[in-house]
């Protein structure tokens, strides 16, 4: 599971890292980025790689009402093309969340420790993602997002069994290709990702409350 992410790159530095050519938010840095808010997502659309604001936990277009958005944060590599709510969105509707790295707890005698798990070159990353656009019964359109998810790697695994799919950079263009795509031609991407070219070092417990959220929560501490 995925359930808590960071991203304070600079605009500069995703624009280049996932060759955005129209910027459609504000982006301003976020420590500690929680399930229902807005989240950093690139889209080819149009033949235009855009940077756009989404809602992270996906509400699919036939939902009778949003509040099913809390509860698809994360969708399971293995079982999208079986599931209604991510067969659509995986042929057509791909895309990457760009964090800076993610958070997960690790039980120990002192109870669960939280963990921050990024790349060793701290460049801002992208986990393979689907959206949706829903409409309400007032005509309000959301548009939303799952955050893909696979088995941990030899890094994470001691803290958790699962992980996002962390896509690497010659992968983008496929994943992020407009044009309907096979499921055996798009599941073979969503693998762990490499664990030597990952860290993870303990953090802050301010990081449990969403309330906090500043550079210290992703700074080292003591075990």
């Amino acid at each position: 599971m995925c359930g808590r992410f960071a991203l304070y790159s600079s605009l500069d530095e995703i624009k280049e890292v996932f060759s955005v050519q129209q910027v459609e938010m504000d982006l301003g840095p976020s420590y500690n980025v929680a399930p229902t808010q807005k989240v950093a997502v690139v889209v080819h659309k149009d033949g235009v790689v855009h940077l756009r604001p989404m809602v992270w936990g996906l509400i699919p277009a036939w939902a009778k009402d949003a509040s099913i958005g809390s509860r698809m944060i994360n969708a399971r590599s293995e079982t999208l093309g079986q599931k209604p709510s991510f067969r659509r969105p995986l042929s057509s509707q791909r895309c990457l969340i760009v964090a800076d790295g993610f958070f997960e707890w690790q039980k120990s005698e002192q109870g669960r420790i939280p963990m921050f798990i990024r790349l060793k070159s701290r460049r801002p990353l992208g986990f393979a993602g689907l959206y949706d656009v829903w409409t309400s019964p007032s005509g309000e359109k959301i548009t939303s997002c799952t955050i893909i998810t696979t088995d941990a790697n030899e890094l994470v695994r001691p803290i958790h069994d699962r992980m996002p799919v962390i896509l690497p950079r010659p992968d983008y263009a496929t994943w992020l290709d407009p044009a309907p795509q096979s499921a055996a031609r798009l599941l073979p991407l969503l693998r762990p990702y490499l664990a030597q070219e990952m860290e993870a070092y303990p953090v802050s417990r301010l990081v449990n409350s969403p309330a906090n959220n500043g550079p210290q929560i992703v700074e080292p501490v003591a075990a």
